[in-house]
């Protein structure tokens, strides 16, 4: 259905593109006081994807939040794309999604049925994803912002994270790149409607697919691609688990229309945060473009995982997973540590 408002009209930034960087989170962050607790499995310091806390030895809950302003004009499917995000943090702990808690702040220009249509999309994805939203809070602002809190379980013992690839692990990508360059492009009138209904669909597709196939191998460590890129994501892999990543760029599964839109200038500014904040540990190998650089810097909305899976592994979990996920493709593989954590070839 067709909204009066433009929702993303109300946003100064997009989707995961509104994310603070990194490097800003990390100094933010740095000195506070916390509570010691050995049933605390992975907690903030460890910049993944989820906390984890253990109840007992085959149970642990995992605990994330997400949210962010519209990064499309339609309130069922911005609140589709912005639930999918959040939930997709615990499918990246190899966990079970279960419940739910709405996070939204309304701008005074809304009328009641845009934000309906907004909870509306987020129930319906939580539905599918087998969650319940079980209550929220709402407040008034300036700008639209909606997520979720997200509750759910896991094994200890099959706990993922983004801390534990190995030299000779082959890496995963599930989703393409190049969304945040796109939805950029489109509000600045550059990108059809096709485009961004191929956008959309991808944005607003769980993970859950790639997850259920990714259990069932021997998976050493996981993460989504959103707000900090694919480089940074696989820098955060890198530095946890004393490696070096290294990505085959020729590989890497990108929408075609993000070289024509970098190439024009057509940036969104969290690339330049996630520039800044892991440039220095990426090497760059051979004659790569800057528009190829600038995607794999693209802040992702709702990207796919980035999986960390042994050699032997890799090429039967692949075929299983494109069964259900076809964007799904090896794009790099994992080394002892080198000079620099990140290394595109």
């Amino acid at each position: 259905m067709e909204t009066q408002v433009k929702m993303t009209k109300l946003a100064s930034c997009a989707g995961c593109g509104a994310k603070v960087g990194a490097g800003t989170l990390s100094q933010l962050l740095e000195g506070f006081k916390t509570h010691q607790d050995p049933n605390l499995l992975v907690g903030y310091d460890k910049s993944d994807d989820a906390s984890v806390y253990k109840i007992s030895d085959d149970l642990a809950i995992v605990q994330t939040t997400d949210f962010f302003p519209p990064i499309v004009d339609d309130p069922f499917m911005y609140g589709q794309i912005a639930a999918t995000n959040a939930i997709s943090d615990i499918y990246a702990m190899g966990g079970d999604p279960k419940l739910a808690l709405n996070i939204l702040c309304v701008a005074e220009s809304m009328d009641d049925h845009t934000i309906q249509e907004v909870l509306r999309g987020g129930y319906a994805k939580a539905y599918e994803a087998g969650v319940i939203i079980s209550g929220g809070h709402t407040i008034r602002g300036a700008e639209p912002i909606y997520g979720l809190a997200v509750t759910g379980f896991v094994n200890p013992a099959k706990m993922l994270t983004n801390s534990m690839a190995k030299p000779g692990d082959v890496l995963v990508l599930t989703k393409n790149l190049g969304v945040g360059i796109l939805t950029t492009a489109a509000k600045a009138g550059f990108v059809g409607g096709d485009v961004m209904a191929r956008l959309e669909k991808q944005m607003s597709t769980l993970n859950k697919a790639a997850r259920d196939v990714m259990v069932r191998y021997n998976v050493h460590g996981c993460t989504d691609v959103t707000g900090f890129a694919l480089i940074g994501h696989a820098y955060e892999m890198a530095q946890g688990s004393n490696t070096t990543l290294h990505i085959m760029t020729d590989q890497v599964p990108f929408h075609p229309e993000a070289t024509e839109m970098a190439e024009m200038g057509l940036i969104p500014a969290g690339a330049y945060r996630n520039r800044t904040y892991a440039e220095p540990g990426v090497k760059v190998k051979g004659n790569i473009s800057r528009a190829m650089q600038d995607i794999l810097y693209d802040p992702q909305t709702s990207g796919g995982l980035l999986i960390a899976i042994p050699e032997e592994e890799a090429k039967e979990c692949l075929a299983r997973m494109q069964e259900n996920v076809p964007d799904a493709a090896i794009v790099g593989y994992v080394t002892e540590m080198e000079e620099k954590s990140i290394v595109l070839e």
